[in-house]
């Protein structure tokens, strides 16, 4: 089942090119892992590529990160697995999110990647409820009471 932070699914290859340029990245450039780290890139305008881990648990960890993304035009996809993510990354353990700060010699790469990455189709969004707006009533205004 989907996260319902997965904005839509990016296809196998595109998410093996991206892990082989976070390995590049990691080896000759700057790579921001865990999810603090990579918000704070991409708050500062850092982050190149932002990779988010598909599974997740509990969602609120990475659940801001597409959103931030998007208001900061920063591209961002979706790997498989924290596993896969965290190994390409250095990491014996897996990391829910990875910033791309400096590509290095994956330059190249990751501007290729990155053409491509703007040919994935989004995965159709939940219509959202629109937004209730609160009634504002006019208060009253209590009486002073006179000073005698």
């Amino acid at each position: 089942m989907a996260k319902s932070y997965v904005k839509f699914a990016t296809p196998g290859d595109l998410q093996q090119k991206a892990l082989a340029v976070l390995e590049a990245a990691r080896d000759s450039g700057l790579a921001r892992k865990g999810t603090n780290e990579t918000t704070k890139s991409i708050e500062r305008k850092e982050a190149k590529l932002v990779l988010i881990a598909e599974d997740v648990d509990p969602e609120e960890i990475v659940m801001h990160l597409p959103v931030i993304c998007q208001e900061k035009n920063v591209p961002f996809m979706y790997i498989s697995t924290k596993k896969e993510l965290g190994k390409a990354a250095g990491l014996s353990v897996g990391t829910a999110a990875v910033a791309v700060a400096k590509a290095g010699s994956a330059e190249s790469a990751l501007t290729e990647l990155l053409g491509k990455l703007s040919g994935v189709a989004p995965v159709e969004a939940k219509p959202e409820a629109p937004a209730k707006e609160k009634e504002e009533k006019p208060k009253a205004k209590k009486p002073r009471k006179k000073k005698e």
